[in-house]
């Protein structure tokens, strides 16, 4: 478990990324909309994973859509990473979170680097790099740095760039941030639980997964010449679900021996076991959106039994951070499985 201070430390340093980031809300991913509907696991689920949410029955959840920023300004039409959290509402009163994000990898394996990376992160001056500095950026080898917005007087863009050149394991994610697009809609994007997962079978037989939604409609981007819209994400969401439900497929993918379990930031080949485990319908968007979405505090290490935590220092963080932050903003207490009942 990581010590609350280290715990306290990350999210503050998170916030300090965002100037105008709003008391109260959360970190990152602060601009979002909660629907609801219900999962299904495939009968094949069963045999690879014993929690109550693979045994076949449907499940009620709350799923919360959301910005990458942890600014409150709704900039739907950027180039950003979306958020897919996920609540299953299991019996008793219990509950397990998957949370998931358009990119497919983290941007750091742990934690000394996480907060270097949140350092670098601290918005500068916002610069225009000439087109001979970018070809001799790329003549190096090294990321070149991409122009601001216009309205942006102060950009977090050359700190990052500058931290993936001098360190590969960020280069991957740095430029997919860059490169990712805006969704035509949540619901036409792909969203990757970055951090390792291990599901135990019937047999006691124990894998090491990760797990991804894929959208049944496929995934769809803007037109990334067309003019920037700041807000259409959560109307479109409205009138989709106004005319028929949105699906996702949940497919785990299980690593092989050689794989990197313990690394966010390393992805395992496209050639691996991919189990499709289930189906996601969404019908409606949540009508108490304070309730159903934003007091809700999702939280990736909140799992039952058939789903463990692997060794990746990134997803061991996560579960206190994500308490500090919820007690932060006020939202919803929710025990863990076995847990106390002041735990997310």
């Amino acid at each position: 478990m990581t010590d609350p201070a280290i715990a306290k430390q990350l999210v503050e340093a998170i916030i300090a990324d965002t100037p105008d980031h709003a008391e109260g809300t959360r970190p990152i991913h602060t601009v979002g909309i909660g629907v609801e509907g219900h999962f299904q696991a495939l009968n094949v689920a069963a045999n690879y994973c014993t929690a109550e949410h693979f045994r076949g029955h449907k499940v009620p959840v709350s799923v919360r859509f959301s910005n990458g920023s942890g600014s409150p300004v709704e900039r739907d039409g950027v180039s950003d990473v979306r958020g897919m959290a996920t609540r299953f509402h299991l019996a008793d009163g219990q509950a397990t979170d998957l949370l998931a994000m358009t990119l497919g990898e983290f941007f750091v394996p742990d934690i000394p680097s996480f907060l270097e990376f949140t350092t670098a992160a601290l918005p500068k001056p916002a610069k225009r790099e000439t087109p001979w500095a970018k070809l001799k950026d790329m003549l190096q080898l090294k990321l070149p740095l991409p122009d601001p917005m216009p309205w942006e007087d102060a950009t977090n863009t050359e700190g990052l760039i500058d931290y993936a050149n001098r360190h590969g394991f960020a280069q991957l994610s740095v430029t997919q941030v860059g490169t990712i697009g805006a969704p035509v809609s949540y619901a036409r994007a792909a969203y990757h639980a970055v951090n390792t997962f291990i599901v135990t079978d019937p047999n006691g037989k124990k894998r090491y997964v990760r797990f991804n939604w894929q959208p049944v409609a496929g995934v769809l981007n803007r037109d990334s010449t067309a003019p920037i819209v700041n807000q259409y994400l959560h109307q479109e969401m409205r009138d989709r679900l106004a005319h028929w439900p949105a699906r996702f497929i949940l497919d785990m993918v299980i690593a092989e021996a050689w794989d990197d379990v313990a690394d966010p930031t390393k992805p395992w080949p496209n050639r691996r076991t991919k189990i499709s485990m289930g189906s996601l319908t969404l019908t409606k968007v949540a009508e108490d959106q304070k309730e159903a979405a934003e007091k809700i505090a999702f939280n990736p290490c909140r799992l039952v039994p058939g789903i463990e935590m692997s060794e990746d220092p990134i997803l061991q963080a996560r579960k206190e951070a994500y308490e500090y932050s919820r007690k932060l903003r006020g939202g919803t207490g929710c025990p863990f499985f076995g847990g106390s009942a002041d735990a997310t």
